[in-house]
């Protein structure tokens, strides 16, 4: 990353608890987690770029 900034977020108990479960069993931290799957989620620009 370049550049990171900083937020604060509210999410429900329910998932920060499911986050951190999962977290754990990736061996990854909440914070890499929650990263990881933002960007698995976002869809490819290249791919933006060819839609009609």
């Amino acid at each position: 990353m370049d550049h990171e900034v900083r937020i604060t977020l509210r999410l429900p108990a329910e998932l920060h608890a499911w986050l951190v479960a999962q977290a754990k069993s990736t061996r990854r931290s909440l914070n890499s987690e929650i990263v990881y799957r933002l960007e698995a989620g976002r869809p490819d620009t290249e791919q933006d770029s060819e839609s009609p």
